[in-house]
């Protein structure tokens, strides 16, 4: 089975310059005013031309709304060196949320993208999740 990462924006140009700067993505290809398909690493993340309040399904009267917001999923990427990660990341347009933290298993900050969507870096340290499997 394939993994794709699909992303709502509201603003496709503002979300491939982001995507492309914060995490050296590059455009693999476009589809009109649809999306863009961003390329470079381990699978592709489809950024979704997506107009604010606009219903987000028929089976649900929420609509899509780009200030920050919480949902129980979010991307990780894993980066070799986290403090340039991060810096690169809020120059581009990104919130650094909480200091970077280190835990047992390695460093983690969590951060929000310029659309409201959350997700971290993760620099494993030692062995990675393994120091804490059991």
């Amino acid at each position: 089975m394939d993994l794709l990462i699909n992303i709502d924006v509201d603003d496709l140009e503002k979300a491939v310059r982001f995507y492309g700067t914060a995490f050296a993505l590059r455009i693999g290809r476009r589809f009109g005013d649809l999306g863009v398909e961003m390329i470079g690493g381990s699978t592709p993340i489809y950024l979704l031309a997506k107009a604010a309040g606009t219903p987000v399904s028929d089976l649900t009267s929420q609509v899509r709304n780009y200030a920050r917001h919480w949902t129980p999923t979010h991307l990780d990427f894993v980066v070799e060196e986290i403090e340039g990660a991060v810096e690169r990341a809020v120059r581009a347009g990104a919130w650094l949320e909480e200091p970077i933290a280190t835990h047992a298993w390695g460093r983690l900050a969590l951060m929000s993208d310029p659309f409201g969507h959350g997700f971290c870096f993760v620099q494993f340290l030692g062995r990675g999740y393994d120091e804490i499997a059991d």
